[in-house]
C-alpha cells in the first residue's frame, strides 16, 4: 500500500502532512487513524489500525520471561500513540517520538509496504549513503536466507 519517498516538513506544532499518494490509498480503504511508535532505526513507524493489530498479535506471542522481548515491547508499545488525520491530511506526532527520532523540521516519509516511516532528512540521507553501498550484498544475503527457509 505504501511505497516511494517524499520530502515534507514538520510544523511548529508537530504536525506532518501525509503524502498525497498515501492519503489516496488510505481514503480508498476508509482509514483516518494511525498508530505511531518508535522505529527500530532512528525513525518513527506509522501503522494502519489493521497492521497495528496484526503486529500486536505477534507481540503477544513473545515470551515475557525473555528479557530482550520485554525490552523490545517496552520500546515499541510504551512509545505508541493513536493519531488521527485532520481535514488537511495532517497527523500530530508526539514530541517524545520526534525527540527519539531526532526530528526537528525537514523529514523524509518513506513507504514500507504495510507501514510508512518518518525520518529526519539528514538521518535518511546518511542511512541511504551507508546502505546504498551494500545494496547488492544485502539482496544476496536476503535471498540466501529465503532459500534456506524454503529448504533449497
Amino acid at each position: 500500500m505504501f511505497y516511494g519517498q517524499f520530502r515534507h516538513s514538520i510544523d511548529s506544532k508537530g504536525r506532518l502532512i501525509i503524502p498525497a499518494k498515501f492519503r489516496d490509498a488510505l481514503r480508498e480503504n476508509y482509514i483516518e487513524k494511525f498508530w505511531v511508535t518508535r522505529g527500530i532505526e532512528r525513525c518513527v513507524y506509522v501503522y494502519t489500525p489493521r497492521e497495528w493489530n496484526l503486529l500486536m498479535a505477534k507481540f503477544k506471542e513473545l515470551s515475557l520471561t525473555a528479557g530482550k522481548a520485554r525490552d523490545f515491547l517496552r520500546g515499541m508499545v510504551s512509545n505508541a500513540s493513536e493519531v488521527e488525520c485532520d481535514k488537511q491530511g495532517r497527523i500530530m506526532l508526539p514530541q517524545n517520538l520526534l525527540a527519539l527520532a531526532g526530528i526537528t523540521r525537514d523529514v523524509v516519509v518513506a513507504g514500507m509496504l504495510s507501514r510508512f516511516e518518518i525520518w529526519d532528512e539528514a538521518s535518511w540521507k546518511r542511512y541511504e549513503e551507508e546502505r546504498g553501498e551494500n545494496f547488492e550484498e544485502i539482496a544476496e544475503q536476503l535471498n540466501a536466507q529465503l532459500d534456506a527457509a524454503r529448504g533449497l
